[in-house]
């Protein structure tokens, strides 16, 4: 028997964190979203968050794609130990801070294989601001469900719930913004209309 996710860290590694926010950064006036790969922590306590697939930026809602992509990742990363332990979602306006119908109802599927999922949602407040605060925190918001099963958020602030793993995170994410990173990711949209280009990014921390 793990612990619920009542009492769970959740630990987000640099490059999940960064290949999230580029992702909604190569596609600014649409909502993006992803899938967090990660395990639990051999001391049971807490979800690290290892690596993140960027999934879509176009029909987010409909469920064929996600019937399709969720299988292959979930493929992949379990052959490393590694299993779909949340979703990642960003807002098309960057305004909107509310946890939306989609993006609850994702993060209820992937909690029927990973009960302690979490959803994490770009917080473009806290990005924009970024440039100048030169904060530590992450530019997300993390959501877990409780016992009845509704998405609660985390409180991130002098939270000890939610962490970067490593503390110069936003540092790396500012200078891969000020190179115009994010026009190399590639999200399963891309693969599927060129099968090609590969979704696991081998290339983007070169």
């Amino acid at each position: 028997m793990g612990s619920s996710s009542g009492d769970l860290r959740y630990e987000l590694s640099q490059n999940a964190y960064i290949k999230l926010v580029l992702h909604s950064l190569n596609h600014p006036t649409s909502s993006v979203n992803g899938v967090l790969i990660g395990r639990i922590s051999p001391s049971n306590d807490a979800v690290l968050i290892d690596d993140a697939v960027p999934l879509f930026h176009s029909h987010l809602g409909l469920l064929p794609q996600l019937e399709i992509s969720l299988p292959l990742i979930e493929e992949y990363f379990s052959a490393k130990g590694l299993n779909i332990v949340g979703y990642f979602h960003a807002n098309e306006r960057s305004d909107d801070y509310e946890l939306g119908g989609v993006a609850k109802n994702i993060g209820d599927h992937i909690c029927r294989y990973f009960p302690q999922a979490a959803i994490l949602l770009l917080d473009n407040k806290k990005l924009e601001a970024l440039k100048k605060s030169k904060d530590r925190s992450a530019v997300t918001q993390l959501y877990v469900r409780d016992a009845s099963k509704n998405w609660k958020l985390v409180q991130s602030e002098g939270n000890s719930r939610f962490s970067l793993r490593e503390p110069s995170a936003n540092l790396i994410l500012l200078d891969y913004i000020s190179t115009e990173k994010w026009k190399g990711i590639v999200d399963f949209d891309d693969h599927l209309d060129d099968i090609s280009k590969d979704w696991l990014n081998p290339g983007l921390f070169n």
